[in-house]
């Protein structure tokens, strides 16, 4: 349960350019093996990319392709199908000069001729070379590092057939394997060609981030001179114009405009957000129908993209422990079929006098059916999906083994302030004591004084009106309050103190109670009657409330913790319907209480956004951090929500959850295959009639494979 930053983290950080480089390059290439020999120049790639640390546009781009290999992917697809066409097409006549083909077909004496074998021997070694060139090159690199896996399989039973019926040829007694040697070739390029085609996508959320930034950025040279410029000679503090319809090139603070910015393909946020003087803009997202002049605020490495893209590589290469246990099942699985190919050869051979050419066929469609291509595809395909589902839904995962632990999240604990909450003031109740005036009009009466004061409280209640009536001969009352004439009223909005002072009239019951629930009081009086109360507190998320209900639907405790006084954290956790609540907690405590619940054997996470929450974030078994929260908070967490929105600890729970389920299926149907497989290839029931040939064997092989592949592009987050 309980785990310290060094669990979480270092362990994966330490190994970045090693186990985490090493595993990135298994989710796209150990399972497709002619990809394998780029592993030094991929290398090279990423040392490369972490130096420059994306400081332009075109090193941006080149980190999308580079490091995903998609360029080089392409090519290896291409590589295959080419491969693949070349083979099927010299297959064609190489089937019709085998022999049991004819024999079969009752045409020897039609297309039989005086010396056909030696046709045969030389379509089927240029299809043995050419088409099994790739797999020669992975057992090769296989066998380097100690490691023999799938090609190593492949690499056997293609030769042993080739070496067998090539003896044959040229005077051993027996039959040759030409025809299962080159549709065995045929099918394992085929089904190598169309997984690779199903991962091809897996990645494509990254690159279509890259996409997002434009080239070009309209700079302001002076007050009246615009100059284009490329946006890697964009620096902290430039001032740019973003015009209406254009993607903003860099992230940045609005200095001057309003418009509405389309930041829907970067948060998942789907209605367009209004942005005015003062408000930050990320890089990427599209500006609407207004001009903006935006000061840059981050660029390269800094910017939010680039963030992005760092955070999804990042749990890209996270080791997985499910990752782990299907790769030791897949190596098992390899020498189980070379062991088992060596049993069946001398079981069909030396005791059952079956000959050799039976045995060797037996030995081979063992090795063939086999490779644990399925499971070793099986894993890194549903991460890759599930990476890029979470990272279209603002879910960006930076530790991939805290992911899977929160399928099993058993509680989730809050930061009050800047989580459930806004992090700023704001209105919460308006309580007019008389029927004959409104709360929107006692508001804005309120409204219209405060508009003139600079008060934080005052500006809070102007901001709850969009358009505040005129006020004329205003005075403030310092340490009190402030008044003035409004609508030819005599209006004063003032402390509690000053009603107390002033021995004036008030409903006591309201102000009590909203004073015990910790929130700001101000009374407004219009012509020297108190006409009713506005309270004022930490506004509260508009999501908060239906992110406890939903985790509460599934029996997970919500838990509270603030610094906050108690009134104030119990009105939250009241309004919130929280199992319990922690007040008045000092930061060096938080990390604290988080261990105190992890001790009641729960599965705890934790969601905060300040740097006070860093130690609890790294103390839970699941941080979560507020996207627009600080840096270290977000430093020290394992999930981001980009998007600030406490439901998404939901999403992040359902997510695991589905990936899990995904998971367990390929693992089921990969490891169920290679038990129903190793029967029926060894010739276990040949006394039934049932008999596997190389070349079915290697079908259902490539069947599993392209079905796991197929399945985890099911993954779907709900």
């Amino acid at each position: 349960m309980k785990k310290s930053r060094e669990l979480k983290h270092s362990k994966t950080r330490k190994d970045s350019d090693n186990e985490n480089l090493e595993n990135e390059l298994n989710i796209e290439h150990e399972n497709h093996e002619l990809q394998k020999n780029d592993i030094d120049s991929k290398e090279h790639n990423h040392s490369k990319i972490s130096q420059k640390n994306h400081d332009n546009h075109t090193k941006i781009s080149n980190k999308g392709h580079n490091r995903h290999g998609h360029s080089g992917h392409d090519d290896m697809i291409a590589d295959y199908k080419k491969r693949f066409i070349v083979s099927i097409i010299l297959t064609v006549p190489t089937i019709f000069l085998s022999h049991m083909v004819q024999e079969a077909l009752n045409i020897n004496e039609i297309i039989g001729f005086t010396g056909d074998i030696y046709l045969l021997f030389i379509l089927s070694s240029i299809i043995f070379f050419y088409g099994g060139y790739p797999f020669f090159k992975g057992f090769l690199r296989e066998i380097r590092v100690g490691n023999p896996g799938m090609m190593t399989l492949i690499t056997v039973a293609i030769t042993t057939s080739y070496l067998y019926s090539t003896a044959v040829v040229f005077g051993l007694s027996g039959m040759d394997f030409f025809l299962e040697l080159v549709t065995l070739i045929d099918i394992m390029l085929l089904g190598h060609w169309i997984e690779m085609r199903s991962i091809k996508g897996a990645s494509k959320a990254l690159e279509e981030l890259v996409k997002l930034i434009p080239s070009k950025a309209h700079k302001f040279v002076d007050e009246n001179r615009i100059r284009d410029v490329s946006i890697e000679k964009l620096h902290v503090n430039d001032l740019i114009l973003i015009r209406p319809g254009e993607k903003i090139p860099a992230d940045g603070e609005i200095v001057k405009g309003e418009s509405s910015v389309d930041e829907s393909l970067l948060t998942g946020e789907s209605l367009p957000i209004h942005k005015k003087a003062g408000d930050a803009v990320i890089g990427g997202s599209i500006n609407g129908e207004g001009s903006l002049n935006v000061s840059i605020k981050k660029t390269g490495k800094d910017s939010f993209i680039n963030q992005v893209i760092q955070l999804v590589e990042e749990a890209k290469e996270s080791k997985s422990k499910t990752q782990d246990l299907a790769n030791r099942a897949a190596r098992w699985l390899t020498f189980i079929a070379l062991v088992g190919g060596g049993v069946t050869l001398m079981v069909w051979e030396l005791l059952m006098n079956e000959g050799l050419a039976f045995s060797l066929e037996r030995t081979v469609t063992v090795m063939v059916t086999t490779c644990p291509h399925a499971l070793g595809l099986a894993v890194p395909l549903v991460i890759a999906v599930s990476t890029a589902i979470s990272a279209q839904n603002g879910l960006l995962i930076r530790n991939r083994i805290s992911f899977e632990t929160a399928r099993n999240i058993q509680a989730v604990i809050f930061d009050k302030t800047g989580t459930l909450t806004m992090g700023k003031f704001g209105v919460t109740d308006v309580v007019p004591f008389h029927q004959h005036i409104g709360s929107q009009e006692l508001l804005k009466y309120a409204a219209a004084v405060e508009n003139s004061s600079e008060h934080p409280i005052a500006q809070s209640v102007v901001a709850e009106v969009e358009r505040p009536w005129k006020v004329r001969s205003f005075k403030s009352i310092p340490g009190k309050g402030a008044k003035g004439l409004v609508k030819g009223k005599k209006v004063e909005v003032v402390s509690p103190g000053y009603i107390k002072e002033k021995n004036m009239e008030m409903d006591n019951e309201t102000y009590n109670k909203l004073a015990k629930q910790g929130k700001t009081v101000i009374f407004v009086i219009i012509n020297d009657e108190v006409a009713g109360c506005i309270a004022l507190a930490d506004i509260i998320r508009p999501k908060s409330k239906e992110a406890i209900s939903a985790l509460k639907d599934r029996n997970i405790k919500c838990i509270m913790l603030t610094g906050d006084n108690e009134q104030v954290a119990k009105w939250v956790a009241d309004e919130l319907g929280l199992d319990e609540f922690f007040a008045e907690v000092l930061p060096r405590e938080k990390a604290l209480k988080i261990k105190e619940v992890q001790e009641r054997g729960l599965v705890v996470a934790m969601t905060g956004d300040g740097v006070n929450d860093a130690p609890a974030l790294a103390q839970a078994d699941v941080g979560i951090a507020i996207g627009a929260g600080t840096d270290v908070a977000m430093e020290t967490a394992d999930i981001i929500l980009v998007k600030s929105n406490p439901k998404d600890v939901v999403k992040i729970i359902n997510l695991a959850q589905a990936t899990y389920r995904k998971l367990v299926e390929n693992i089921i149907w990969a490891t169920g295959y290679n038990a129903f497989a190793i029967p029926l290839a060894a010739g276990v029931f040949f006394s039934y009639g049932i008999l596997l040939s190389p070349a079915m064997g290697a079908a259902l092989m490539s069947l599993s494979t392209v079905i796991v592949a197929v399945n985890a592009q099911f993954l779907k987050l709900k």
